[in-house]
C-alpha cells in the first residue's frame, strides 16, 4: 500500500525560461464621435470585461497556473489606438489575440495584423448596431490580406446591453483559446533529444524544421554520454537521490520476472538497477529543465538545462545493451507524481521519437494531463479472439480493439486512476496508481544491461483520444486523430492476449469510435490507416480541440473521427472549398499559409 503522506500536492509553478503568455483582449467599436461611440463604450467594455472573465474562469495554463487577460486601455475605433493596443500587447506578453464587438467598425483600420498571435473575433448578434457585420467584414480582410482569423458568431439574436455570453459562444471562445495558448507556450522552448535515432525509428530522425518552422521551438541535442558522465561525476542533488530511491523502494511493487531462470539478474544486480534507473530520471529531468541545486554543487552550466518542454530518449541500443534501460526515466517522468509529490507531468517520448513526443506536448498543452505513449501493437478481431480464447467479443468491443503497448513512458496515471488535469490529482488517486502498478524486471532479449518496466491494466470505459504527427516529405507534417474509449476483457482472456506479446509492459485496450466508409469503417481499418508504429493517446475526446490547434499550426488533418459540426477552423478555409471538401481545403489552405513560423 503507497505511503500517500508522501504524495504532497505541489503548488503550480512554471518551470521553464520565459513568461507564460496572457490572452489579449481587443474591444472594437465604431470610431464615429458625437454619440455613435459613447452610446456604444460602456456595453463594448463589458463584453471585453465579460469575456475576461470567462476564459480566467475556465481555463488554466498546463502548468496549471490561472490564465491572465490584458484588455486593451481603450476600445479601438481606427489603427492609432490599434496601435496603442499591439504596443501593450507586446509589453505584457500577449500570445492570442481576440478582438470582441457588438456593432460595425472599420474593420481594416481596427483589425489585428501580427502574424504570429493566434487571432479570432466574436461579433456580436444583434440587430440595434450589428456586431455580425464588422465580423463578416474584418473576416474578409483577414482573408484578403493572408492573416487566418476565426470566426465567433452566436446562433440566436440577443438584446444590446444582454452581457451573457450564450454556450455556444463560450464554447467556441475556450476552444480557440485553448489552441492559442498551446501556440503560444510552445514558442521559445526546445525539444531535448537525448541521443540519436532509436533502432532506424524515423520518428526519432528529429526533424530541426519541422520544431522551427512549425511550432516556434529550437531541437537541442546531447549525447547519451552525458548520462554516463552525469552519473560517474555524481552530478546530480544527492540528498534528492536517497529520498527518491527509498521512496521508490517503498512505493514501486516489484512483479513477476519473466525472463529464464538462468537468465535472470542477481538481487544485488537488480538492486543496482533500481539505483541507476533513479539516478537516470534525475538527470534527465536536469537535463531538461534544469536544476538551481547542481549550481550550489559547482555545476553552474549543468545547472541551466535545456528550456526543453518535451524530449526524448533514445535508449535502445546503443545505451540499453549496456545500462538499464530508460523505462523508468521516462514512465515516471511523464507521471503526473513521483518523490517531491504531485506535479506538472514532463513530456518524455521512448525511443526518441520526436513526432510522437510532439503530438503528446500538443495533447498535455490542451488538457493538463500526463500522456500516454504506446506501440499501436495489434488488431485482435472477433475471430482470432474466438479462435485463442474461446470468448465472444460483445459490447463496445463487438467489432474488436487494438492493444496499445510499449515497454516506455505510459504515465502511471493510465491505470485510470490520475486521469484528470493534475492540479487535480489527489494523493488518493495518484496511491491508487501507484497501488495497481507493479515493475517488472526487463526483458532481456529486448534490454540485456536490465532495468524495469511498468506492468498494469488500464481500466475500461474511459474516452480518449490516439492521435499523432507523421512526416511526408514534399507534404509536411500531417495529424491523424482517433477518437473512443477503454475496454476491460475478462481476465482470462485479457491474459491470455496479453502473454502473448510482452506481459511486463503495459496494457490498454482500445476501441475507436467506428461508423461509415472509409478509415473508421471498422477498427481493422484504422489500424490499417495509422501512419506510424506509435500513438499519443490522451484522455477525453480533444479531436476538435486538435484540430483547431492544428490550423492554427498550418498542419493538415488526414484521419480523424470527429463529428462535423464540431469542427472549428478559421474561416478562410471556408474559401479553399471547405463547404464542398473539408479535408481537401484543409490541405489546401495550410499549402497555401505555409508553417506559421515560415
Amino acid at each position: 500500500m503507497t505511503t500517500r503522506d508522501s504524495l504532497r500536492i505541489n503548488p503550480p509553478s512554471n518551470r521553464l525560461r520565459g513568461s507564460m503568455p496572457k490572452v489579449g483582449i481587443r474591444p472594437a467599436i465604431d470610431g464615429r464621435f458625437g454619440g455613435v461611440r459613447e452610446s456604444l463604450e460602456g456595453f463594448t467594455m463589458e463584453m471585453a470585461r465579460a469575456t475576461a472573465e470567462l476564459i480566467s474562469a475556465n481555463l488554466r495554463h498546463s502548468c496549471g497556473l490561472p490564465v491572465e487577460c490584458v484588455i486593451a486601455d481603450t476600445c479601438i475605433g481606427g489603427f492609432a489606438e490599434a496601435a496603442d493596443c499591439a504596443e501593450k500587447f507586446q509589453r505584457e506578453g500577449v500570445g492570442v489575440s481576440l478582438t470582441v464587438t457588438p456593432c460595425w467598425c472599420y474593420g481594416s483600420e481596427t483589425m489585428d495584423m501580427d502574424p504570429l498571435l493566434p487571432k479570432a473575433i466574436w461579433g456580436f448578434n444583434g440587430t440595434d448596431r450589428p456586431g455580425a457585420v464588422y465580423l463578416a467584414a474584418t473576416l474578409a480582410g483577414h482573408n484578403q490580406k493572408g492573416l487566418p482569423c476565426f470566426g465567433i458568431y452566436g446562433r440566436d439574436v440577443q438584446d444590446l446591453g444582454d452581457t451573457n455570453i450564450p454556450e455556444d459562444v463560450k464554447e467556441k471562445i475556450l476552444r480557440f483559446v485553448r489552441g492559442g495558448l498551446a501556440v503560444a507556450t510552445m514558442r521559445g522552448k526546445a525539444y531535448l533529444a537525448m541521443g540519436g535515432v532509436s533502432m532506424g525509428i524515423a520518428g526519432s530522425i528529429v526533424d530541426h524544421e519541422l520544431f522551427e518552422r512549425y511550432f516556434g521551438m529550437r531541437v537541442e541535442s546531447v549525447d547519451m554520454t552525458e548520462f554516463v558522465g552525469r552519473i560517474a561525476k555524481e552530478m546530480f542533488d544527492k540528498e534528492e537521490y536517497q529520498r527518491a530511491l527509498a521512496w521508490v523502494r517503498e512505493n514501486c511493487k516489484e512483479g513477476h520476472d519473466w525472463n529464464a531462470p538462468e537468465k535472470q539478474r542477481t538481487r544485488d544486480q537488480k538492486d543496482e538497477d533500481w539505483e541507476t534507473c533513479v539516478k537516470m530520471a534525475l538527470v534527465a529531468r536536469d537535463l531538461m529543465v534544469g536544476n538551481p541545486r547542481l549550481k550550489e554543487m559547482g555545476f553552474a552550466e549543468q545547472a541551466q538545462g535545456h528550456n526543453a518542454i518535451a524530449g526524448g530518449f533514445q535508449g535502445q541500443r546503443q545505451w540499453s545493451d549496456h545500462f538499464p534501460n530508460g523505462d523508468f526515466l521516462e514512465a515516471i517522468l511523464c507521471s503526473s507524481f513521483d518523490w517531491n509529490g504531485i506535479r506538472q507531468p514532463y513530456i518524455v517520448a521512448t525511443e526518441n521519437d520526436a513526432l510522437n513526443g510532439a503530438s503528446m506536448l500538443l495533447g498535455h498543452l490542451l488538457t493538463g494531463t500526463a500522456q500516454m505513449f504506446s506501440d499501436v501493437r495489434t488488431f485482435w478481431s472477433p475471430d482470432a479472439v474466438k479462435r485463442v480464447t474461446g470468448h465472444t467479443l460483445d459490447g463496445a468491443a463487438a467489432g474488436g480493439f487494438l492493444h496499445l503497448i510499449n515497454s516506455g513512458p505510459t504515465a502511471l496515471d493510465w491505470t485510470g486512476h490520475a486521469l484528470k488535469p493534475w492540479w487535480d490529482v489527489t494523493s488518493d488517486d495518484a496511491g491508487r496508481a501507484l497501488d495497481d502498478t507493479l515493475w517488472c524486471t526487463s526483458d532481456l532479449g529486448y534490454f540485456p544491461a536490465g532495468g524495469w518496466s511498468t506492468d498494469f491494466t488500464t481500466l475500461g470505459g474511459i474516452p480518449c483520444t490516439m492521435f499523432r504527427i507523421n512526416l511526408v516529405r514534399d507534404l509536411g507534417p500531417v495529424l491523424q486523430i482517433a477518437e473512443g474509449q477503454t475496454i476491460s476483457l475478462p481476465d482470462e482472456v485479457h491474459r491470455t492476449l496479453d502473454e502473448r506479446t510482452s506481459p511486463s509492459w503495459p496494457t490498454t485496450w482500445f476501441v475507436p469510435r467506428t461508423g461509415g466508409d472509409g478509415a473508421f469503417r471498422d477498427v481493422y481499418s484504422v489500424m490499417e490507416h495509422w501512419g506510424a508504429n506509435h500513438g499519443a493517446i490522451s484522455v477525453g475526446h480533444i479531436g476538435a480541440d486538435l484540430i483547431s490547434l492544428a490550423a492554427m499550426l498550418r498542419i493538415p488533418v488526414d484521419l480523424h473521427n470527429v463529428p462535423s459540426d464540431n469542427l472549428y477552423r478559421p474561416t478562410a478555409w471556408h474559401r479553399f472549398g471547405g463547404g464542398l471538401d473539408p479535408v481537401g481545403a484543409d490541405y489546401r489552405a495550410c499549402a497555401t499559409y505555409g508553417p506559421l513560423y515560415g
